[in-house]
């Protein structure tokens, strides 16, 4: 492929398809650089399986970004968002009780309250 540098701002502004048709390319020459590398090449060509690589790594992170914003701008008004959506924050985070189960309150507290409420005292001033 080109020699330039790969520029990955310029990647987002393709659309999916073309990003897969040059994903492919990619994908092709790494096997034909590979198949060279067995075959005694030269190292020039050794380096670029590297810069190939990385070029792949790069188009393949563009496209799962760009499926995950589509499904994100789908599901905007989605009661639930699928797990990998979800902000990752901190496992106890995750697993703390909710406003409303914090505020839930036993039969026993209940009638504690209703039975002995607080006592209002007249002060003197």
């Amino acid at each position: 492929m080109a020699d330039k540098k790969l520029r990955v701002f310029k990647l987002r502004e393709k659309s999916i398809d073309d990003l897969n048709k040059e994903l492919e390319k990619h994908k092709d020459e790494l096997a034909a650089l590979r198949i060279n590398k067995v075959a005694g090449g030269n190292a020039a060509k050794l380096a670029k399986i590297r810069v190939n690589r990385k070029a792949i790594a790069k188009y393949l992170t563009v496209v799962h970004q760009k499926r995950r914003n589509d499904i994100r701008s789908q599901l905007k008004n989605a009661q639930r968002l699928p797990l990998d959506l979800r902000p990752k924050l901190t496992r106890a985070i995750r697993q703390r009780l909710t406003k409303f189960e914090r505020r839930q309150k036993t039969t026993r507290d209940l009638k504690r309250e209703q039975n002995f409420p607080l006592r209002k005292y007249a002060l003197r001033a």
